[in-house]
């Protein structure tokens, strides 16, 4: 995404898919809402207050329940 940011000035969409989106906020991660919504169906946003950019080794326990909540809402 960096290096596509950087070398296509419109990679980033500007439309959305309409597809179900789940954005997972870790500790002190700056993701900012307001961005993430405009382009995204965003049905789920969860503020975590720990963990961090790299919550896969940081705090797995907490990344794979809030990826099996957010899969189990859409059947």
């Amino acid at each position: 995404m960096y290096y596509e940011n950087s070398h296509v000035p419109d990679w980033f969409p500007t439309a959305g898919s309409g597809v179900p989106t789940a954005v997972a906020n870790f500790g002190e991660d700056m993701a900012i809402r307001r961005w993430a919504e405009q382009v995204n169906t965003v049905v789920r946003w969860t503020e975590f207050d720990r963990g961090g950019h790299f919550a896969a080794l940081e705090v797995p326990e907490l990344l794979a329940g809030d990826v099996r909540e957010f899969f189990g809402s859409l059947r």
